[in-house]
């Protein structure tokens, strides 16, 4: 997630981030931010020991799913280069990787593994502002992962999204109990996350309009923001096949143009000179003002402009990884 707890802290927003796993045998966590709720919340909150057995569970879990998907991959010369691009990718990396684990296990602004459904990685954290005197907005957050890290072959995109939907109904549902303002909820997506959650919001309003019951409405979310999506899925196939993700196949503005066609208020921002990863963990790791944030605040934010004094004004966020890391990280990452 972007700049997790010094945004947090500078524009007193909740913000709910949400893992896109598979959730038939075993679902993804969607995970989110805020604090414990009065009285006692709906979800109980696991524990730091809890929190140890759940990732290894995870871990071992994981490591199962990725030999049964190198069998469905083959171990040909392509994606064993990949692998081992990741590999090097992670490694120059890991400094920020884990101060972010850090400030996650340890920072009493983080609500880890809250449960959301009923199958075993339905989970969610939440990631709290420390002035939460009056109600915050929200962002529920569902992160990437290819539609295959944590995922495949446990479920199908369907399940993805199902799973992303129930993630959602909960924030919908139980955030004013931690200290969210259910009238400000916004919804984000990167990388195969934000195609999950456009798919959940569509399959949403598919559901309200042929009068299905529903758990929750389109209308509270006020806001779809769509980070390196990867939305036309069918024209990706071939490519998929022959070379693995590639930087440039996130770069579609079809979906915009087909949102607007429809009548909707959609907008396309491209930041020049920017790689798939950079606007989610390089640029979050050099630290300084981020554009993507920024822009992202100015609609959360747009009828408040004395938070929008306040941003100007605070700190920006530290550097946790050397430039010259970052820059040899980007030239080698396999997205």
């Amino acid at each position: 997630m972007r700049t997790s707890s010094t945004s947090a802290e500078e524009v007193s927003a909740l913000l709910a981030r949400s893992d896109s796993s598979g959730r038939r045998r075993r679902s993804s966590p969607v995970q989110s931010a805020s604090p414990r709720p009065a009285g006692g919340g709906p979800r109980r909150q696991s524990s730091f020991r809890d929190d140890v057995g759940h990732a290894a569970s995870e871990t071992y879990l994981v490591t199962r799913l990725t030999f049964t998907l190198l069998q469905y991959l083959g171990l040909g010369y392509r994606w064993m280069s990949k692998l081992l691009a990741l590999t090097i990718y992670a490694i120059l990396l890991m400094p920020g990787f884990l101060q972010v684990g850090y400030y996650y296990f340890f920072s009493n602004q983080v609500r880890r593994s809250i449960v959301y459904g009923e199958q075993p990685r339905n989970r969610l954290d939440l990631y709290v502002p420390k002035d939460i005197r009056k109600p915050c907005p929200v962002v529920a957050f569902v992160t990437g992962g290819a539609w295959i890290i944590g995922n495949f072959p446990q479920g199908t995109i369907g399940d993805m999204v199902s799973d992303a939907s129930q993630g959602i109904s909960y924030v919908c549902n139980n955030i004013a109990s931690y200290g969210g303002d259910p009238n400000r909820i916004y919804l984000m997506g990167q990388s195969a996350g934000a195609h999950i959650s456009a798919c959940a919001l569509m399959d949403q309003a598919l559901k309200e309009s042929s009068g299905q019951s529903i758990s929750w409405s389109v209308t509270q979310i006020k806001s779809y923001f769509g980070l390196s999506g990867g939305y036309n899925i069918h024209s990706l196939v071939d490519h998929f096949h022959e070379r693995g993700l590639s930087r440039s196949i996130f770069l579609s503005q079809t979906f915009a143009n087909v949102l607007q066609q429809a009548g909707a208020q959609a907008k396309l921002l491209l930041y020049e000179g920017k790689t798939h990863t950079d606007i989610f963990l390089q640029d979050p790791l050099r630290g300084g003002r981020d554009p993507l944030v920024e822009d992202v605040l100015s609609v959360i934010h747009v009828d408040d402009e004395l938070t929008q004094e306040k941003i100007a004004v605070a700190p920006a966020p530290r550097r946790l990884v050397f430039e010259w890391q970052l820059q040899l990280a980007r030239r080698i990452s396999p997205f």
